[in-house]
């Protein structure tokens, strides 16, 4: 079935309404950005007078197409644990590397050989022993035995090529080396070759550089004063921070909104039905507070730079391809 188009008129007259949504929404025709925290693995900052869809993108982004290195292919030798060799496999991939995905090229699928532009290769090789200097009377297995837990400090980079002239091995190591992979008993060993390449979050999620949320600025009015004991109820209702009992001058105790940001939207207050009436709960939707936490290599402002670099790549792409409908009708 082919789509209706619209008339001059319609157009007009939805461009109309939603420049008078768009007025309504936002107080301002520019927007800004405030950073409220930033750190190496989180990241908190404030879109305000954007609309949520530009955020969601980022959000999108960031989860789906920013790359990271995991281990994709796992060569297993020995493997005498109660730990199936898939299974294994498996949690070797979710371990978070601390290697920089920008050095590396994607892994062409056709390829057989492991290179040093596209491939970081591991080897894990562990035998468990009885220790000897464990004590008659000792039960604790991890005293018992050497070698009990198998952690991610276990897997050992093995340089490809000239990466050893790149890279140094502190950089190359997983990014937490007390990671639980496996356990094991006397006798047990474990014996593999391990290869991490670069990937993106659409593919599988553990290419994901980290978490990203977002919400909107919630905000608290306060319908009519609450005092006394319906000050100190109206104060549970919501989180730490939100709602302070102050007294007055004149020696009343009223509840007064602090900082409606800490809100967690509980909805806490429509339990109560004296005091329901007394708060209105709404939402700023032109202040979107956007959340990133990192667990990988990337840093968690280097995930959102990251991000803007593909989004700005897309606009580059979108733009070109008009240019050159645009350079062909010309001609025609």
């Amino acid at each position: 079935m082919e789509a209706r188009r619209l008339k001059v008129e319609e157009f007009q007259l939805v461009e109309e309404m939603d420049g008078k949504s768009s007025e309504a929404t936002s107080d301002s025709s520019t927007g800004s950005v405030e950073v409220i925290s930033m750190d190496p693995s989180e990241m908190e900052i404030d879109f305000i007078g954007y609309d949520i869809s530009l955020v969601n993108a980022y959000r999108r982004i960031i989860l789906a197409e920013v790359a990271t290195m995991a281990i994709e292919k796992v060569y297993m030798y020995n493997n005498t644990s109660i730990v199936q060799d898939e299974v294994l496999a498996h949690r070797l991939g979710l371990v978070p590397l601390k290697v920089d995905p920008r050095f590396f090229e994607f892994r062409n699928k056709d390829d057989t050989e492991w290179a040093a532009q596209d491939s970081v290769k591991y080897e894990l090789k562990v035998r468990c022993s009885k220790n000897p200097e464990a004590a008659p009377n000792e039960t604790n297995p991890d005293v018992l035995f050497i070698n009990r837990k198998v952690l991610s400090s276990s897997l050992k980079w093995v340089p490809i090529g000239n990466q050893t002239d790149i890279f140094q091995e502190t950089n190359m190591q997983p990014l937490h080396d007390d990671i639980l992979l496996a356990k094991m008993n006397s006798g047990h060993e474990i014996n593999l070759e391990a290869y991490a390449v670069k990937g993106i979050g659409c593919d599988h999620a553990k290419f994901q550089p980290g978490l990203c949320w977002y919400r909107m600025l919630p905000e608290i009015e306060l319908t009519r004063e609450v005092e006394g004991k319906q000050a100190d109820l109206l104060q549970t209702c919501f989180s730490p921070g939100v709602i302070d009992v102050i007294t007055t001058s004149e020696g009343k105790r009223v509840a007064k909104v602090k900082d409606a940001r800490n809100d967690s939207c509980s909805r806490n207050i429509f339990q109560h039905d004296n005091i329901k009436d007394a708060v209105k709960l709404t939402r700023k939707v032109d202040h979107i507070i956007f959340y990133i936490e990192s667990h990988s290599a990337l840093k968690s402002y280097e995930m959102l730079e990251e991000a803007v670099k593909i989004m700005s790549g897309k606009c580059d792409t979108l733009l070109s391809e008009i240019e050159k409908h645009l350079e062909t009708n010309m001609e025609t």
